[in-house]
């Protein structure tokens, strides 16, 4: 049997003595096609990246609510990475490269998440040592009153 493969505008003719070559044969050519498309098509997608305001937005927004929760004092290694990489998704935006200021946008809500999330934890283990003294002052002072 002989088939004609045509890829790329390429013609060429395979000969194949059974069905299962030549399926291999064309899903090899098909997916080759299928990859070019995909690359030229991701190569025009990052040129037409649009600015990520909606992001930097969520991200001053998740700032603001780690400095309200006491992260500044609780969690101040976070707070700082967080604000260094607001401070450089900032300058990604006035320089108009929209990928780097969304990446930094991400990253930098996730860390102002985790400082809050550090501080409100630094914050309930304070409480918890508190309970535990006026739980122990109560016993102790039950202790004296028991005849």
């Amino acid at each position: 049997m002989k088939y004609t493969l045509s890829t790329l505008g390429h013609r060429s003719r395979v000969a194949v003595s059974s069905p299962l070559v030549t399926r291999h044969t064309m899903l090899t050519a098909m997916v080759a096609v299928l990859g070019a498309a995909l690359l030229v098509l991701s190569m025009t997608g990052c040129a037409s990246t649009p600015p990520p305001t909606a992001q930097m937005a969520v991200s001053n927004a998740a700032l603001a609510h780690a400095v309200a929760a006491g992260s500044v004092e609780l969690a101040p290694t976070e707070m700082a990475m967080a604000r260094d990489k607001m401070i450089r998704a900032n300058q990604s935006m006035a320089n108009k490269d929209y990928d780097t200021a969304l990446t930094l946008a991400q990253q930098a809500q996730l860390d102002a998440q985790v400082a809050e999330a550090k501080a409100e934890a630094a914050k309930a283990g304070k409480s918890v040592t508190a309970l535990q003294e006026a739980s122990r002052a109560l016993r102790e002072e039950m202790a004296r009153k028991t005849p």
